[in-house]
């Protein structure tokens, strides 16, 4: 199996029972080795009392596209520990995009940048998380 082949079917394992995500209405628009995109389009009910998207929206976004970039490999990890910085606002009917990209990885612990755009490739927000392994596989090989 090849490490996208991999990436694949260990994102497609846990986005069975990924219900937060679905809830939130993200889509998963790519996954390889240690990287993941994912998007989600700006609803109403993301939004706050100042008519901006909540930043615990964009954080998770940001979250997930973490989660499936450092669970590619088939090794069942969580986060660990993880910082957002907000950069602009986002509104209803924004596209955000967040690209998660593996910065270091040793032994069970690993370093995560996402990068969080709209759809005129602003950057709106940056997430570093910090991940481990938990020593189980996501599905059979």
């Amino acid at each position: 199996m090849t490490p996208k082949e991999r990436a694949t079917r260990s994102a497609a394992a846990m986005w069975a029972n990924d219900e937060a995500s679905k809830w939130f209405g993200m889509e998963i628009v790519e996954v390889d080795e240690g990287r993941a995109v994912l998007a989600l389009t700006v609803a109403a009910h993301h939004c706050n009392g100042h008519g901006m998207c909540h930043g615990g929206v964009t954080h998770a976004l940001a979250d997930s596209a973490f989660a499936f970039a450092c669970n590619s490999r088939n090794e069942a990890t969580v986060g660990q520990h993880t910082v957002m910085t907000y950069l602009a606002p986002c509104r209803q009917g924004d596209r955000l995009t967040a690209t998660a990209s593996e910065t270091a990885i040793s032994g069970r612990s690993g370093v995560y940048d996402v990068q969080v755009i709209n759809q005129d490739n602003a950057v709106v927000a940056e997430f570093r998380g910090m991940s481990r392994a938990i020593g189980r596989p996501n599905f059979e090989e």
